[in-house]
C-alpha cells in the first residue's frame, strides 16, 4: 500500500500546528509503511524528515483545481492530506481529508498571513455549513484529531463520510525534568495572538502574580504587540520573544512553572501535551478540548477571570503541589504518541483500500 501525505502546509521557516502536525506524521508513518510526500517550495525541506518527495504547485494556487492529474501519476493507493481544501477532480486515488476543529465558525477572524483575497473567501466560507459539508463529502474518509471535533462533526452533520482520529502528540524521545528539581518563576505561552486565544486575560492576570514573568513566544505583528504592551499592569513582567526556535522553546518549558493557555477554543492544544511531556504543568482555560487532553493533570480556570487565572499558578507555589503537578503531566502525555497516530493513519488508509476494491 502506498500512501502520499500533502506536506504543502509545511512552513519554511519554523512550524505552526498544522505544519508540525504534517511533519511529524510523516516522520512516526514512514517508519511503518510505504510513504512519500508532496511539497511546494523546497525550502520545507528544511523542517520535514528525509522520505521521497514530489514537488507540486502552491495549496493556494488556482492549480489547486486541478492537482489530482498530477497525483495520479504517483500511483498513490490512498492520499493523506492535513486539511480539507486539497483538489478533488478527476482523482483515481483514496483520500482522507482532514478537520482539525471548528473555530473559525465562532472566531471567522481569519489567519493574518493568508493573501486578501483568501481572506475574503475565508470569511464568506465560514458564514455556513454546506461549504465544508461540500469539501468533506469529497473524500474517502475524513479524518480529524480529537474526540471534541469528532462529537461537533457528527452534531453538525458535516459529512457523510466515516470520520475517524489521527491524533495529535508531543514530539518523540522527551525526557521529563526530574519533579524535585523545581521551577523558576517563569510562564510560558505557546500560540498565536489572534482574538479568541484570549492573551489579555494572562496579561492582566499578572497583576496578581509579583515576580512572575509571563513569556509570550510567537511571532506577533507590530500592531497586536503595542496593543498588548499597553495592557500590562504596572510592575508586571510580560516578555514578547516574536518567535523562538524549538531549542528556545524547550529550553523555557524545562524550567517554567507552568505552561498557560487561556483560549476560547482549540482543535486540540498541543502545546499542552508538550508541556506535559516534559513534566511542566499547564494553567488552561476550562474548555472542552483541554479537559480531553489535560484530563486530571491541568488546572482548569474560568477565561474570563484574571483572578482565577493568577490563584492557578500561585497554587503552584508550594514545592510539593508543584511537584505531584509535574508527575501527573508526565503520565498523563504518555497517552499520546506520534507511532500511534502513524498506526491509525495506516488502518485509516488500509480500510479506504479495502473499500475501494469492494
Amino acid at each position: 500500500m502506498k500512501i502520499v501525505i500533502d506536506a504543502r502546509f509545511t512552513r519554511t521557516d519554523h512550524h505552526d500546528g498544522i505544519s508540525r502536525y504534517g511533519a511529524s506524521l510523516i516522520a512516526a508513518a514512514a517508519k511503518i509503511a510505504d510513504v512519500s510526500m508532496l511539497i511546494s517550495d523546497v525550502r520545507q525541506l528544511a523542517l520535514l524528515p528525509d522520505v521521497p518527495y514530489t514537488l507540486i504547485s502552491s495549496p493556494l494556487s488556482p492549480l489547486e483545481l486541478f492537482v489530482a492529474r498530477k497525483v495520479n501519476a504517483l500511483g498513490a493507493d490512498v492520499v493523506v492530506c492535513p486539511m480539507q481544501t486539497m483538489g478533488t477532480w478527476g482523482r483515481k486515488y483514496g483520500l482522507v481529508l482532514t478537520l482539525h476543529d471548528l473555530i473559525y465558525y465562532e472566531h471567522p477572524q481569519p489567519p493574518g498571513f493568508l493573501p486578501a483575497p483568501v481572506r475574503l473567501l475565508w470569511r464568506l466560507y465560514h458564514k455556513a455549513f454546506w461549504p465544508q459539508r461540500l469539501l468533506l463529502d469529497r473524500a474517502d474518509t475524513v479524518a480529524t484529531i480529537s474526540r471534541t471535533t469528532e462529537a461537533l462533526i457528527a452534531k453538525y452533520r458535516l459529512t457523510r463520510r466515516p470520520v475517524r482520529i489521527i491524533g495529535n502528540a508531543p514530539q518523540p524521545e522527551q525526557n521529563p525534568r526530574p519533579a524535585e528539581a523545581g521551577a523558576e518563576k517563569s510562564l510560558v505561552y505557546m500560540g498565536s495572538f489572534m482574538p479568541y486565544k484570549n492573551v489579555e486575560t494572562m496579561v492582566a492576570g499578572m497583576a496578581d502574580l509579583p515576580g512572575y514573568t509571563l513569556h509570550l513566544l510567537s511571532r506577533i505583528t507590530p500592531q497586536r504587540r503595542a496593543g498588548l504592551e499597553a495592557l500590562v499592569p504596572e510592575g508586571a513582567s510580560v516578555v514578547f520573544h516574536n518567535g523562538v526556535t524549538d531549542e528556545e522553546y524547550g529550553a523555557l518549558l524545562r524550567t517554567a512553572t507552568a505552561l498557560v493557555s487561556l483560549s476560547r477554543a482549540e482543535g486540540y492544544g498541543l502545546p499542552l501535551v508538550e508541556a506535559m511531556a516534559v513534566g511542566t504543568p499547564v494553567v488552561a482555560s476550562d474548555i472542552p478540548i483541554f479537559r480531553e487532553v489535560g484530563g486530571d493533570a491541568a488546572s482548569y480556570v474560568d477565561p474570563d477571570s484574571p483572578h482565577q487565572f493568577a490563584q492557578a499558578v500561585a497554587a503552584l507555589q508550594d514545592p510539593k503541589a508543584w511537584q505531584e503537578a509535574s508527575r501527573r503531566a508526565v503520565s498523563r502525555a504518555r497517552q499520546f504518541s506520534w507511532d500511534e497516530s502513524a498506526r491509525q493513519l495506516v488502518d485509516v488508509a488500509a480500510e479506504i483500500v479495502r473499500r475501494r476494491r469492494r
